[in-house]
């Protein structure tokens, strides 16, 4: 119940609040976490099955690093794909700014060529 309380207390989300006081009533009625994670909805069908598993085996601090580390995993391909869509989209930028420099550069000078002739 102690780490329920922590996890609600750094949490920001207020869905993920609700959630967790609904999993901290039902462990405390001497229920799984399994059942009002799986009712949430926000939880995918796996983490609920894993934290089950946990729960069942005894090994719940084990399937738990296991969720995370999947959700890490998650987290790092996601952040790897933005960031090779986000690299032309910036070199095209970049290359539209030096190409305004550049006009801006050579104006003046064209515009002295055609008054000295």
């Amino acid at each position: 119940l102690e780490s329920l309380e922590i996890v609600r207390g750094t949490s920001t989300n207020a869905v993920l609040r609700n959630t967790v006081d609904k999993v901290r009533e039902s462990v405390s009625e001497g229920e799984a976490i399994a059942q009002p994670l799986g009712e949430s909805g926000i939880f995918d069908d796996m983490v609920v099955n894993m934290v089950d598993v946990g729960e069942e085996t005894g090994e719940l601090d084990k399937m738990l690093m296991k969720v995370a580390d999947r959700y890490d995993d998650e987290v790092d391909t996601t952040v790897t794909a933005m960031i090779s869509i986000l690299e032309p989209l910036l070199i095209v930028v970049m290359g539209i700014v030096v190409g305004f420099i550049v006009i801006a550069l050579f104006m003046p000078l064209l515009e002295l060529q055609g008054k000295m002739r």
